[in-house]
């Protein structure tokens, strides 16, 4: 089932060996095991958390053989987690944010359970300047590379730290991975002179403490590219040393043409890495006078994204010398507006984040960010390209069912932008519809099995799909279900599969479960017929 958002620590911290007084005799058992190496983990605390609230129930702590028995519990399900110093604090069976409750009650087994506790990693190392000198006070950046079985994520930034007076910083506690590192820095004695003041080019600058140190990269590289990826295994300690090499800073000038109501167009320099926008500190001068340029100075060379002129072009700068940037640089822009409205044509009365998530793997942009006022929102820049629409908490967006563009609507989220502008109503379900059933292999409930809800509309399978994992006796619940009509499929050992893809899933849908839902179908809908499972 879905994972709670509670605090494991803080429950675990309020749990007193009492614990709740015992209301029948059904007990869950079993052994902790170390993942990475199979062996029993003594002193792991594991707890019993009501499934409704995640109110903690009873904890116990495990023997020398890795032991715990949770005794004297009532009929229920009960969410079970284990946590020890040096390993990621867990659900039992967690796929991402998924994990299977624990059913007690008659003819439920709860006995000789396997709970597998992950010992966390480390990645340490030390950056160093020219001449081997430590760097203090370095910004060192932690990315994470998404998993191959979601095709739709992205790199993200999982971490963040800043070096000591040796130079040194640590990242505990990751969970196994692929990751990248990122260190940004300037020079203590870098002095920066504005090339403006001379009267002169860019190019005229010849301050030999005008420095920089360019983004870099593990291993010691100043190009995106050629980052070297550090694999963490379960329970691994990984070391990542750094080099940083100062080079001439660039000095970028930008035109600041005046616009209709009489403000000047200031440019904009963004640094992206990853694909995400890195606020990186940056100096500027200000125009003169109308028509003047704008000054970036003590610019490290590295890959910028530039908004300038009226209208507005964004441009994908690799900037590699001081340099006059010239104003038709860049793609047009277009602004995007638009409202939100309830899928019974209400208007959306909260305030929330809207942003749009870039889907184009060729040209990964950073993300743009809005809000919505009284149900209405506005992008004012928005480069060419294809976008996803996402309304809310990223991590828990509201369901957009579909939106109409300048008119035209369509099932899901996404929308291309061209040349032009765009008006879009996007329509969010104010439905609450919990579908429950059964995942069943051989005619018994199955545990840990991926349950996926997909729309007909493949097209719209991003925002519409719901997953959960199946729990001890093969329950689960699928939240939030927008009106439409959907196919249920149960896959066993499905967490690796690409399953956002349609040309992976549709070889589950022959066997999948027919549901709709509509707006009078009621906040519950139990399944009829078990779902049943497959292989992958």
């Amino acid at each position: 089932m879905s994972k709670l958002h509670a605090c494991i620590l803080c429950a675990f911290a309020l749990l007193t060996s009492a614990g709740a007084q015992p209301q029948s005799g059904y007990t869950i058992s079993g052994t902790v095991l170390n993942s990475a190496t199979g062996t029993p983990v003594p002193r792991a605390t594991v707890a019993v958390l009501s499934e409704a609230d995640s109110h903690a129930i009873e904890s116990v702590v495990t023997d020398s053989d890795g032991r715990f028995s949770l005794d004297g519990l009532a009929a229920a399900k009960f969410q079970l987690t284990a946590s020890k110093r040096g390993f990621l604090t867990a659900f039992y069976d967690q796929h991402e944010e998924y994990n299977s409750a624990i059913v007690t009650g008659e003819g439920q087994d709860t006995g000789n359970l396997i709970f597998r506790l992950t010992p966390g990693a480390v990645l340490h190392g030390v950056i160093n300047a020219d001449g081997g000198d430590p760097v203090e006070g370095a910004r060192v950046l932690l990315f994470l590379k998404p998993s191959n079985h979601n095709p739709r994520a992205r790199v993200t930034q999982a971490a963040e730290t800043t070096t000591d007076d040796t130079g040194a910083y640590d990242f505990t506690g990751l969970a196994p991975g692929e990751y990248m590192v990122a260190v940004t820095a300037e020079p203590w004695y870098a002095l920066h002179r504005p090339v403006s003041a001379s009267g002169h080019g860019p190019e005229s600058n010849a301050n030999s403490l005008d420095v920089a140190y360019p983004v870099t990269y593990f291993d010691s590289t100043t190009e995106e590219a050629s980052a070297t990826r550090i694999l963490l295994a379960k329970g691994s300690r990984e070391e990542a040393d750094i080099n940083l090499r100062s080079t001439p800073a660039l000095h970028l000038l930008v035109e600041t043409p005046v616009r209709q109501d009489g403000s000047l167009a200031y440019a904009q320099l963004r640094h992206t890495i990853f694909g995400s926008e890195v606020s990186i500190e940056q100096k500027i001068l200000p125009p003169g006078k109308q028509n003047d340029a704008i000054e970036f100075t003590g610019v490290a060379p590295g890959h910028y994204e530039l908004t300038q002129g009226d209208p507005p072009r964004i441009a994908e700068l690799d900037a590699t010398t001081s340099q006059l940037i010239d104003p038709a640089l860049g793609s047009p822009t277009v602004s995007l507006s638009g409202t939100m409205r309830y899928s019974n044509g209400s208007v959306f009365p909260e305030s929330l984040n809207v942003s749009l998530n870039s889907l184009d793997p060729a040209q990964p942009r950073a993300s743009r960010e809005s809000s919505s006022i009284q149900s209405s929102f506005n992008f004012a820049t928005v480069p060419p390209g294809k976008w996803e629409l996402v309304a809310g908490n990223p991590e828990d967006p509201l369901p957009i069912t579909s939106i109409s563009v300048n008119g035209r609507p369509h099932s899901g989220s996404q929308i291309t932008v061209s040349d032009q502008p765009l008006r879009l109503a996007a329509i969010i379900s104010r439905d609450e519809t919990r579908i429950e059933g059964f995942a069943r292999k051989q005619g018994k409930g199955q545990a840990g099995v991926m349950v996926v809800m997909v729309p007909r509309d493949l097209l719209a399978i991003g925002a519409l799909a719901r997953r959960d994992q199946s729990d001890s006796d093969g329950s689960f619940a699928l939240r939030n279900v927008p009106p439409g009509q959907y196919l249920v499929v149960a896959i066993e050992d499905g967490w690796e599969l690409e399953w956002a893809r349609p040309e992976i899933i549709n070889h589950y849908l022959s066997q999948g479960i027919p549901v709709t839902v509509t707006q009078s179908t009621g906040k519950l809908l139990r399944l009829t017929k078990p779902v049943p499972v497959q292989n992958p």
